[in-house]
């Protein structure tokens, strides 16, 4: 019997080999379903050796292009939050300085309009007072005296609060108390201290003028206002009236605040206009 397992030789002699295919290619395509296409154990674990070997390469390179912590670049902490954080919280920038400035200007305005409104109050109700006639809109005493300084030392040995103006025709007292009887309130205590000096007492009250002479602290006659104000100082009518404000009077003319004045003051002023002679004294 012919033994089947021999195969004929090859065209050069050589045995054939079984691991020829039907369309005459290598025996790699009868190896597919042997066991050389599957990994030992061996050469699975070197494979994933190289495979972690590599990926481990890979993101060190990651790392230090990226700046990270762990590179070692201790330039690039900034870039922390931590860093962050306390850059933002400590160091204001222009937009926060801005609100800042807005916020002061916000209180600034604030603060002016509540001063404005304040002052229109003010006005309004000293306004309301004068036309219901409880305090006046102005008020003088006119005397005789040749020196504003003198009347104004007057005023504080009387405690009277008044501006007190130099005219030839005789020295005048603007009262600052115009509330009420303040104003006859102080031409009794300037004419009780001044024992025998006159005064004529000229107040504005609901646009109604009265000029009324005191001696002594009490009260004498009236005058027309049109007739007194003939013979007194120019500046009184257009202040009585309301056509110059009493700034602009001031600029024009010598004044003295009595409100300024000390006692010791007032008496060294008293002293300097004083005249003393054999039995008699007179005040110039």
């Amino acid at each position: 019997m012919t033994d089947d397992t021999n195969k004929p030789d090859g065209p050069d002699g050589s045995p054939s080999s079984n691991n020829s295919g039907f369309d005459g290619t290598s025996g790699a395509s009868d190896n597919l379903n042997g066991d050389d296409l599957h990994f030992n154990d061996a050469e699975l674990e070197a494979a994933m050796a190289d495979f972690e070997r590599e990926f481990n390469q890979d993101t060190a390179g990651d790392n230090a292009g990226s700046g990270s912590p762990d590179s070692g670049n201790s330039d690039d902490t900034t870039d922390s939050p931590i860093a962050d954080h306390t850059s933002e919280s400590n160091v204001p920038d222009a937009s926060d300085i801005d609100n800042l400035d807005s916020i002061e200007d916000l209180d600034n305005a604030a603060n002016g309009a509540q001063t404005r409104e304040s002052a229109i109050e003010t006005s309004f109700d000293d306004e309301l007072q004068g036309l219901l006639g409880n305090k006046a809109k102005a008020a003088v005493i006119i005397t005789r005296l040749t020196s504003a300084e003198l009347l104004a030392a007057f005023c504080q040995l009387s405690d009277i609060s008044a501006i007190c103006l130099d005219d030839p025709q005789g020295a005048v007292a603007v009262l600052r108390n115009l509330n009420g009887d303040g104003p006859e309130a102080a031409a009794k205590d300037l004419t009780t201290v001044v024992s025998g000096m006159p005064a004529v007492l000229v107040v504005n009250r609901a646009d109604k003028l009265e000029a009324t002479m005191y001696l002594l602290g009490e009260t004498r006659d009236n005058f027309a206002p049109p007739l007194l104000f003939s013979a007194a100082a120019p500046f009184v009518e257009d202040l009585m009236l309301g056509i110059t404000p009493l700034d602009d009077i001031l600029a024009d003319n010598t004044s003295y605040d009595a409100a300024a004045l000390t006692r010791e003051q007032a008496l060294a002023i008293l002293a300097r206009h004083t005249k003393f002679g054999r039995g008699n004294s007179s005040i110039a």
